[in-house]
């Protein structure tokens, strides 16, 4: 056997390792993603009310149709919006001005670190439950201010004041991950650079413009994207907290989907909802990734 095709054998042992190392993850990702999101798009286009003795009829566009036609889904999907795009800005704000604070390393902010990750350890059930006793009619809010003698504020009973109310209960539950990615992007800014700033007088301000938040380019694109796709799936803190209430108000697409859709036997109008929710998700990403490339060549382009 020549030295060629011993090299050539062992090339392909190696590609063979690999592949057998690779193979289980993709098959999972497959499995849990791959598969569930070809029959979401299948079923969108069919009438099906999930009964296996019930054939899929395929209808088309008819159930993208429904969807845009009705007065409630259209209504989720403005719920939806707005929870992601206020959301997605609220979190990363907070979560960015908390790590600016809490980056210098001592047991104080070790002990804020923890306080501020700690609402995304609890389910998002519990966080809603608990904001529910916090804020709901007879929650703990509302009865000390009518011991207090004054009227009761509607934090969940009114429209506009259980949406925002939402987002907020949303915010406070999620920024703890954006918090940890910060931390870290922060972690990896470099130092001579500050220093450099700060020697040619830069300020505090001058100094973040500058150096910390063009190093936090990356970190700012992964956190605004995961939080979008986050607060666009929001449910659990929906079922928990408002029921979708009042009068559709809160409801969001994630929550229409699996709370009205569903337990309707919708499947086919519940998938064109998926469907609706997956596109979203990639046309956030996909912008939030263009924008990011754009300021980077702009930057480049005026040095």
């Amino acid at each position: 056997m020549t030295r060629k095709n011993v090299s050539r054998i062992g090339a392909w042992r190696s590609a063979g390792v690999r592949a057998g190392m690779v193979a289980p993850a993709v098959l999972i990702y497959a499995a849990l993603l791959v598969v569930p999101v070809g029959y979401a798009f299948y079923y969108s286009f069919t009438d099906y009310n999930g009964f296996p003795n019930r054939v899929p009829e395929f209808i088309g566009l008819d159930n993208y149709r429904t969807m845009f036609e009705s007065h409630d889904i259209t209504g989720t999907m403005v719920v939806t919006a707005i929870v992601a795009a206020v959301g997605a800005v609220a979190v990363n704000l907070a979560a960015l001005g908390l790590a600016l604070l809490l980056q210098k390393t001592n047991r104080f902010n070790t002990f804020g670190r923890v306080v501020m990750f700690y609402p995304h350890v609890l389910s998002a059930l519990v966080v809603g439950f608990l904001w529910q006793a916090i804020l709901g009619p007879q929650g703990v809010i509302n009865t000390l201010l009518e011991k207090a003698g004054t009227s009761s504020l509607p934090f969940l009973s009114d429209p506009d004041g259980a949406l925002w109310s939402m987002i907020l209960v949303i915010v406070w539950s999620l920024f703890g991950v954006q918090l940890v990615l910060y931390l870290a992007g922060l972690q990896a800014v470099p130092q001579d650079l500050i220093e450099a700033a700060r020697i040619d007088g830069a300020g505090r301000w001058g100094t973040f413009r500058a150096v910390t938040w063009p190093s936090l380019a990356s970190t700012v694109t992964v956190a605004v994207i995961t939080s979008c796709i986050s607060l666009l799936k929001t449910y659990d803190v929906v079922v928990s907290l408002t029921g979708g209430g009042p009068a559709g108000s809160t409801k969001t697409l994630a929550y229409s989907i699996l709370a009205v859709s569903f337990p309707q036997r919708k499947i086919g109008v519940a998938s064109a909802q998926a469907v609706l929710l997956i596109v979203a998700a990639a046309i956030m990403a996909i912008t939030v990734l263009v924008l990011r490339r754009r300021a980077e060549n702009d930057a480049e382009s005026i040095g």
